[in-house]
């Protein structure tokens, strides 16, 4: 072989090592969570986290954090769960989780970074079997005591818009149902899939046609991290446009709970 054969030979074989070592280089967006090798995912329970019959993470916030772990061949996805929205706020604000998922809230987004929105929802009441109330804005009136979750979004948005009508709290979704059941509210308050499953439980009760208000729901990230939030943006605009986020609604048998359309249509 003569010289400058072997040469040429030489940076073939250099080439072939060097473009995909190049081509496997983490998006440098999220370089830190490739390097950590895992996703720490924070969660309440709610319409996108619940835990099945063995105790198993299911729900939107699994299936798009799989989904992101997928992406970026991480292995472990951690769930951080605690029992009340601010908590995780707090997680996802301190660095203790790499993102969280809530409803977006005027409020939470002075503390954390939101996506897009990616599904949308309804906020409605749940009432109790022979309530004379048929539509939302009935909900509205002197002695009637509406039930709470103490920090939700739901609640936030409730308490912008009542002015008559008693909210009465509690901390998590049982003992705010039970305010309901046991006589102690004309109403439950909240977002509609939750009240759904409850309505079940509560038999001639019902849940309004109508809402008092629209919200949305997005991942929220740390203050200031423009990449990660970039990155997890197209990430869930990919799965709209690919239907595998309807297919993740669809798995978990999620009533009144929507798509949100992609930024990007074309």
């Amino acid at each position: 072989m003569r010289p400058h054969e072997f040469i040429s030979l030489l940076c073939g074989v250099c080439l072939a090592w060097v473009v995909p070592a190049q081509a496997q280089q983490p998006d440098q967006r999220v370089a830190d969570l490739v390097t950590t090798g895992k996703i720490r995912m924070g969660v309440f329970p709610s319409f996108q986290y619940s835990k099945g019959p063995n105790g198993e993470a299911r729900g939107l916030a699994i299936g798009i954090t799989r989904a992101l772990a997928s992406r970026l061949g991480i292995g472990e996805v951690i769930t951080v769960e605690y029992p009340t929205p601010p908590q995780v706020v707090e997680c996802v604000k301190s660095g203790g989780c790499d993102l969280g998922f809530m409803l977006i809230d005027p409020a939470r987004a002075t503390e954390v970074d939101f996506t897009p929105a990616f599904v949308r929802s309804d906020f409605t009441y749940l009432l109790p079997a022979g309530s004379a109330i048929r539509t939302a804005a009935d909900v509205d009136r002197t002695g009637v005591r509406i039930a709470a979750v103490r920090g939700h979004a739901s609640t936030a948005a409730l308490l912008r818009i009542i002015k008559q009508a008693q909210p009465v709290y509690a901390d998590e979704y049982e003992p705010t149902f039970e305010l309901l059941r046991t006589g102690n509210a004309e109403a439950f308050a909240s977002i509609r899939e939750m009240l759904l499953q409850y309505s079940a439980r509560l038999p001639g009760s019902r849940v309004l046609e109508d809402s008092y208000q629209s919200n949305f729901a997005g991942v929220a990230v740390p203050k200031g991290n423009a990449g990660r939030l970039a990155y997890i943006s197209d990430l869930l605009d990919a799965m709209k446009r690919d239907g595998s986020l309807q297919r993740i609604i669809n798995g978990a048998e999620l009533r009144g709970v929507e798509v949100v359309a992609s930024k990007n249509t074309n």
